[in-house]
């Protein structure tokens, strides 16, 4: 046989192999009824189980966008322009977003006793012909054809035009002001300091802007134009007046080369020349921030797969899990949110929702010496961007697009910025192993839903994950990864952080993340009860002659919202719980338990004039009772008017009654950071975030987890192979499965039986 007949000998061999192992494979996919490949399901499912009422919390849709944006633009006392670019002398549409109704009309709608409430789309005008801020409520959607200001009813007052956000115009007006202008005046020293000119370099700007209201100064540290800039500083920075609409009228205040200040550039130049400088020569900077890859990928790592199908199903934006259903949404300015979360049919939660992000830096020199960032400031939502399949969410997870309209003039689609998975912790979420006397096992594995998102705003990138379990509980976690903030290592500078380069210090810093979480226990009457423990002595009744400590349960009910406003640097009860007066079958009043885990640094003294803008920051957690017009801890214009803010939450707390009334709790958690070697060159998530847990707390009558069709039960009279009590018994019969060993259980056998 030639070399020819035994090639197509062998090609016909394996192409009938190959048809046989294929038709093997329909066949078995055929044989086993209810069971599915492993391919992952349409995200946009619609299944039995929603209630089919129309939501109130969808975020807006491109089109509604687009008719709001019509609307606003025909008005012609308002004589706005779109124009993304426009200058701060114009009248400019900055944002459009989601109007919430008011909480009383909606909850009347939720529970079928009233009218859907108007959809309404929020409007944030800056209005330069008079060099104020405006917002408007513009509907009904889709077809707009009233609005309103809101913005005293919202404020109390029109906040200042200068504490409006940069714009982009004025962003690149100040840069274009100091690389065109300003930096060609210093072009030797860039050259001989820098190895550069001054296109060579990013600026980094400074927050918040001066040190007064009415003032738009920015301290810009340069940074080398390479990968990870932020961990390449210079130790050159420029504090720029541009609080003028006119440009010509901007000047330079400050300029810090090499930890020394001079009043202008010329100034820095003059002694430069005449020798009275100390220099310096940062040439060839090597690269500290790639993320490139330095080694070859080997290998993929474990992938989570739904063999039968997602157990949730979508409805637009309302998810049905299990026992779980809720709304989800993105605030352009806030972030992550959730509404109307019912468990077993009835409503826990209202709203679960991201307020903000708030950094206060420590240095000794420049820009990070003010630096006190708030996230919302920058419309923290609108910088959720597209998720990457296999790393920022699992492979399998179902991902959703979002749709903005912030500094543009026409809706941006944001592709895959939110995701949904159903998720293994890897640990039981209950078990025990009963092995005396009678011998049995009971467990259930912690599989639970995560919905999440993430912003990345500068330097620091927050994942943000709303997690839903099986017996009820709710958690929210944010991880901070990213990029640390650097500053120039000078004399003195390890005061404040650590070197993590040849010329960087990793600088000290906080973290401090706000939430508002409006729980509605059994109704919305409700009110605030601690619990705690406390040791006593008591006489031991079989014999008097002796005492015992015994810890007791230690209840209190705090009944104003100043009582309610609990400290971060005060002795806090480690049981907090917003209840009802309703109680469960065996008496107590049913109530959610608020868990705090936090690692957060100390808060701005209240000396401090900024700290009126992040003052929620003082509380672990704060009890209000619910008003419409006190919706947020902050707000889009703190940031840049932190001596006198928009919204001062510590205004909310001012002695009114928490007793029988709708409460809303407001959440703050976080971690400090003290930035070392291993942050280089990103910071990890793990240790570097916080969160916290709605527990049931006597709300059920037994653990609901209990009816979880996913429990295993195990005893020596039931085969260990058999799937009437165990589904684990069974995957490896599973089509889509990979060869899987067979589950065997070998545990009875140590046990001690009497």
């Amino acid at each position: 046989m030639n070399g020819t007949a035994k090639f197509l000998l062998g090609l016909l061999f394996f192409t009938s192999l190959m048809t046989n192992i294929i038709l093997i494979c329909m066949f078995a996919r055929k044989a086993a009824p209810g069971r599915n490949s492993c391919s992952p399901a349409k995200g946009e499912s619609r299944s039995g189980g929603h209630s089919g009422r129309d939501s109130v919390f969808a975020d807006l849709t491109a089109a509604e966008h687009d008719a709001v944006k019509r609307y606003v633009m025909t008005l012609g006392n308002l004589n706005v322009t779109d124009d993304p670019w426009a200058d701060p002398t114009k009248n400019f549409l900055f944002l459009i977003d989601l109007h919430l109704p008011r909480k009383e009309e909606t909850h009347r709608y939720l529970e079928g006793v009233g009218d859907k409430p108007p959809r309404e789309a929020i409007v944030v005008l800056f209005r330069g012909s008079q060099a104020r801020i405006e917002e408007y409520v513009v509907g009904p959607l889709p077809e707009p054809t009233y609005h309103r200001d809101v913005t005293v009813e919202k404020y109390g007052r029109y906040p200042p035009f200068s504490s409006r956000p940069i714009s982009n115009w004025e962003y690149d007006a100040f840069l274009h002001h100091v690389y065109q202008k300003e930096l060609s005046k210093v072009t030797t020293i860039l050259e001989e300091s820098f190895g550069g000119a001054a296109d060579k370099f990013y600026a980094i700007e400074s927050q918040p802007k001066g040190f007064r209201s009415g003032r738009r100064e920015t301290w810009l540290s340069f940074c080398f134009a390479q990968p990870g800039y932020f961990l390449q500083p210079m130790g050159f920075e420029i504090f720029l007046d541009h609080s003028d609409a006119n440009v010509s009228q901007w000047e330079i205040l400050k300029v810090l080369y090499n930890g020394q200040y001079f009043d202008s550039l010329e100034d820095l130049k003059e002694k430069y020349e005449q020798g009275h400088v100390k220099r310096v020569t940062l040439q060839g900077r090597k690269e500290l921030g790639t993320l490139m890859p330095r080694t070859k990928t080997a290998s993929v790592p474990p992938l989570q797969v739904d063999l039968r199908g997602r157990r949730y199903t979508l409805d637009d934006n309302r998810v049905q899990y299990l026992n779980w259903s809720f709304d989800f949404g993105l605030s352009l300015v806030h972030g992550f949110r959730v509404f109307d979360a019912q468990f077993a049919g009835q409503r826990v939660a209202y709203e679960v929702s991201v307020q903000g992000v708030a950094s206060v830096y420590g240095t000794s020199v420049g820009a990070a010496m003010l630096t006190k960032s708030l996230d919302m400031g920058f419309a923290m939502g609108s910088s959720a961007h597209e998720l990457v399949r296999g790393v920022d969410c699992p492979y399998l997870a179902t991902y959703m697009d979002t749709y903005q309209y912030v500094q543009t003039n026409s809706t941006r689609r944001v592709r895959n910025s939110i995701c949904i998975f159903e998720h293994s912790t890897g640990h039981p979420l209950r078990r025990h192993l009963t092995n005396y006397i009678s011998v049995g096992y009971g467990g259930l594995a912690n599989s639970v839903l995560v919905v999440r998102t993430i912003t990345d705003i500068g330097n620091y990138d927050y994942i943000w994950d709303f997690m839903f379990y099986q017996n009820g509980a709710m958690e929210v976690k944010v991880f901070a990864t990213g990029y640390v903030l650097t500053t120039y290592l000078t004399e003195g500078s390890l005061q404040y952080g650590h070197r993590v380069a040849a010329n960087a210090v990793g600088n000290i810093h906080t973290h401090f993340i706000s939430f508002k979480v409006d729980l509605d226990i059994a109704g919305t009457n409700n009110y605030f009860l601690t619990k705690d423990m406390a040791y006593h002595e008591v006489q031991v009744p079989w014999s008097p002659e002796r005492r015992v400590q015994v810890p007791k349960l230690v209840e209190k009910q705090l009944k104003t919202e100043n009582e309610a406003a609990l400290r971060f640097d005060q002795k806090i009860p480690r049981y907090l719980h917003i209840a009802s007066n309703k109680t469960n079958k065996w008496g107590h009043n049913r109530s959610y338990r608020i868990q705090v885990l936090s690692f957060n640094g100390d808060h701005l003294p209240e000396s401090v004039p900024e700290e009126a803008a992040v003052s929620w920051a003082r509380y672990k957690v704060a009890i209000t009772k619910h008003k419409d017009h006190e919706s947020t801890s902050s707000s889009l214009y703190n940031q840049n008017d932190m001596w006198s803010p928009a919204v001062n939450f510590s205004s909310y707390i001012n002695g009114e009654s928490i007793e029988n009334e709708d409460l809303v709790a407001w959440i703050s958690t976080g971690f400090l950071h003290i930035p070392h070697a291993e942050d280089i060159p990103n910071t990890v998530t793990a240790g570097n975030g916080g969160g916290f847990f709605l527990r049931p707390h006597n709300y059920f009558d037994e653990d609901p987890s209990i009816n979880s069709p996913d429990s295993v039960y195990l005893d020596p009279s039931i085969p260990s192979d058999s799937c009437e009590l165990n589904p684990n018994a069974c995957l490896q019969n599973e089509v889509c499965m990979p060869n899987l060993p067979a589950f065997t259980y070998n545990g009875f056998d140590e046990v001690i039986h009497i």
